[in-house]
């Protein structure tokens, strides 16, 4: 057979904004993903390809360097497209080398994808920049421990000093005592040169220690500090208090609960990690549509008939769409019809379909919409109302009351996920915040989640409404019912303390 291809992958140090399009391609495009401890777990979930962990986290080693490669080739041999995964880069003390000699070797074909070492963008993320012209003109990169298969005698390759050069170790937490002293003793390191330790760089789980290289050791184990870290040594970490911004995010070091769909957590996600946040994205609910369509498909038939056309959400017009498409009928279709929308996302959804909503009201709730029909008239009009099984009456209920005749149809319902994650949802029950789009998102989370300690943000006051029928509280109700709105909000709440 035929041999498949290795691509040998930086994931980067953490952020997932810093792997690159390149990569995401490479997973994208995989039948089989080795990935490492470092290589952020959100870059694997939802690959539907072979996931294989080869996880080494300081001693412990799932699985040893050698059945690494050997499970690599055997892989390619069997015509796989393989992602050999791994965190900063494949080339900086990340045995990529080697991993690409075994595959010459067995003569499968290889790429490299390099990606950001954490060694520059650990500190770029703590606020120490490795050069500045009145602090360092050079860095040196170390790794801070022996092989395993090291000879007797064999040590660290300390550098010698020079007050113009920012050093930085990397793999070295568990002889950082041994690594100072050294340093001190025996290359005339000063003492009281600034040095820092910092843990899960570029994630939001960075912790930084920063002391004197006599007093870093003792520091970091004050603060509690473990692998995985970077050691940085220079003068340069001086700057860190003043060129600190990461861990100054108002969302810094909090873990936030995205309980909205898979499919649809991601921009909530990014956002709310722009602002720092520790983001755990929990679904609660599936969009499940409906098996028979048929009411929609007799309305489509005489679509010409409505007057207006009234759409709750993206996943309805997403479904009506479809449905459009398949009875061969496109956005003309609709021309006899006035569109009106229930929030930015659902007409931007729209406008997606050349469609530009003649009514989004004010406030993103069904009581708006009825207002705004108020003052257009829709007595005596046929109204055709797509929407979720489990959305609310009022709306309906308004527009009859208003003279309209309503045909709700429901395209889909909103379920419980078939599979939690167990180790999402520990974080889950570990989490600062959780949020909430929806009423059914609420209803959902606390099928799943019978206790938290966590404090809740809805989104606006209907879903505030379906926490409190529960008996909880919400700490934070978005002003502006919008993602946009639920995210300032949030990040509004924290910087009152």
């Amino acid at each position: 057979m035929k041999p498949g291809m290795v691509y040998l992958v930086g994931a980067g140090p953490g952020d997932p904004g810093l792997i690159s399009e390149h990569a995401r391609r490479a997973l994208k495009n995989a039948d089989c993903v080795v990935y490492d401890f470092l290589a952020n777990a959100g870059f694997v979930d939802g690959l539907s390809c072979e996931l294989i962990y080869v996880g080494k986290e300081g001693s412990a080693h799932t699985m040893k360097q050698e059945d690494i490669n050997r499970l690599i080739v055997e892989k390619a041999r069997a015509g796989k497209t393989v992602v050999r995964l791994k965190g900063g880069d494949p080339f900086v003390f990340g045995r990529g080398g080697e991993e690409a000699e075994e595959l010459i070797a067995a003569g499968v074909p290889f790429r490299i994808i390099p990606g950001i070492s954490s060694f520059y963008s650990a500190p770029a993320y703590a606020g120490i920049p490795l050069t500045h012209r009145d602090y360092a003109d050079a860095f040196e990169v170390v790794t801070g421990h022996r092989r395993a298969d090291a000879a007797a005698g064999e040590d660290i390759n300390f550098p010698d000093f020079d007050d113009k050069k920012t050093f930085v170790f990397l793999m070295g937490m568990k002889n950082l005592g041994y690594i100072a002293e050294t340093l001190i003793a025996e290359k005339r390191f000063p003492a009281d040169l600034p040095a820092a330790v910092i843990m899960w760089g570029a994630t939001a789980r960075q912790r930084v220690a920063a002391a004197a290289l006599a007093d870093i050791a003792s520091e970091a184990a004050r603060q509690g500090l473990a692998a995985p870290a970077i050691i940085v040594i220079g003068r340069v970490v001086a700057l860190r208090e003043k060129l600190r911004w990461f861990d100054s995010l108002p969302l810094f070091g909090k873990r936030i609960v995205v309980t909205r769909t898979r499919e649809q957590a991601s921009v909530l996600s990014e956002k709310l990690a722009a602002l720092g946040a520790d983001v755990v994205e929990f679904p609660t609910i599936r969009i499940a549509r409906r098996g028979d369509l048929s009411d929609l498909r007799a309305a489509l038939a005489d679509i010409g008939s409505y007057r207006w056309i009234v759409f709750t959400s993206q996943n309805a017009v997403s479904i009506f769409f479809d449905e459009l498409a398949a009875a061969g009928m496109d956005a003309r279709a609709l021309a006899g019809a006035r569109i009106a929308a229930i929030g930015p996302a659902t007409a931007n959804e729209l406008r997606v379909r050349s469609i530009n909503p003649d009514l989004v009201p004010a406030e993103y709730v069904a009581e708006a919409v009825i207002d705004a029909m108020k003052t257009v008239g829709v007595a005596g009009s046929r109204v055709l109302l797509p929407c979720a099984t489990e959305a609310r009456a009022a709306l309906a209920d308004g527009l009859r009351s208003l003279g309209a005749t309503v045909e709700r149809i429901h395209l889909y319902d909103t379920v419980v996920p078939d599979t939690i994650d167990p180790d999402a949802l520990a974080d889950v029950r570990d989490a600062d915040m959780v949020t909430f789009a929806s009423s059914s998102t609420v209803r959902n989370f606390f099928a799943i989640v019978k206790e938290s300690r966590a404090q809740f943000a809805c989104i606006g006051p209907i879903t505030a409404d379906a926490l409190k029928e529960l008996g909880h509280d919400p700490a934070v109700v978005a002003p502006v019912y919008t993602i946009d709105g639920l995210v300032d909000a949030i990040s509004g709440h924290y910087e009152k303390y």
